[in-house]
């Protein structure tokens, strides 16, 4: 087992929206607004060029853009996770020396999909050529397999990666397999974080035994999210499933309008205006999205 000290991130890590004009161009401008609107919500992190965050749509120079100016505008507040995945490791492995070198506080990973390698040992060895490229950056698995189509067992690469890599700290878990989540979260005693990444299931990943989550939702549903993690802690279960509930209830509201697109027009709604979505995604059109700020009936 390596020494090497685990980031105690925890709670929750909002996935950060990529500010955008009308245009589809990056609008960094607004980020100190953002940041401080998302913090004000209670995000305990903030996770970088995710998916939430176009992360795949961005250029190298542009995701570097991003992750510069969030870790900026946080100025320490809070911890600032940097994706870096990419299906060219030449690629990932530069956005992880540049994220180490603005002092992110970890780095994290999808792997590469086009070219999936197709076994955990693939994918293990991509881990590990990135993690070299910043070796005193933690680094987490982001497992998403409806996405990249990798569809592993997180179990299974914890196995391989133990001693394979000092700086591997986790998993981003984004799946509904609570099974696997359960022996990621028992796996080598507990020494790698899991961060569960399911908004509408919070509750369940945390019994299973995650150590926070990771999400969209995060960043305008913060203090919904903190009671629902508030009660579980004090083991009111009633009262965790309560919350739980409102907060999915009103997730499904907005996600009846579309995806990604929704979800960032309602960060517009009930918090800062981040832009639309960058093609292939297209923004929500003017009556449905006055028919989702109608949905949403202002902020809850």
């Amino acid at each position: 087992m390596s020494d090497y000290p685990r980031p105690p991130l925890g709670g929750l890590v909002a996935a950060a929206f990529t500010p955008m004009d009308a245009g589809g161009e990056l609008d960094l401008g607004r980020v100190p607004a953002v940041c401080e609107f998302v913090l004000g919500q209670g995000a305990d992190a903030l996770f970088l060029c995710g998916t939430t965050g176009e992360g795949a749509s961005l250029s190298v120079s542009e995701r570097k853009a991003v992750a510069e100016a969030y870790l900026a505008a946080a100025s320490g507040r809070a911890p600032c996770v940097v994706h870096v995945g990419h299906d060219s490791l030449a690629e990932a492995r530069e956005l992880a020396r540049h994220a180490e070198g603005l002092g992110a506080d970890a780095i994290a990973m999808v792997p590469p999909a086009y070219f999936p390698g197709g076994s955990v040992a693939a994918v293990a060895d991509s881990l590990t050529d990135v993690a070299a490229a910043a070796p005193r950056t933690p680094l987490f698995y982001y497992h998403i397999p409806a996405i990249t189509g990798v569809r592993l067992r997180a179990a299974d690469l914890l196995a391989e990666m133990d001693g394979a890599a000092a700086t591997f700290a986790g998993v981003k878990f984004s799946t509904l397999d609570l099974d696997d989540l359960s022996r990621c979260v028992r796996h080598g005693d507990g020494r790698y974080r899991l961060l569960y990444g399911s908004d509408e299931t919070l509750l369940a990943g945390l019994a299973m035994g995650a150590h926070g989550a990771v999400g969209s939702t995060y960043n305008f549903l913060g203090p919904q999210f903190r009671a629902v993690l508030d009660a579980f802690a004090r083991g009111d279960l009633a009262a965790a499933r309560a919350r739980q509930g409102e907060a999915t209830d009103l997730i499904h509201a907005i996600l009846r309008y579309g995806g990604h697109p929704a979800l960032k027009a309602a960060m517009g709604i009930l918090g800062v205006d981040c832009g639309p979505p960058r093609l292939p995604l297209r923004p929500l059109s003017e009556e449905a999205a006055a028919e989702l700020a109608r949905a949403i009936d202002g902020p809850s």
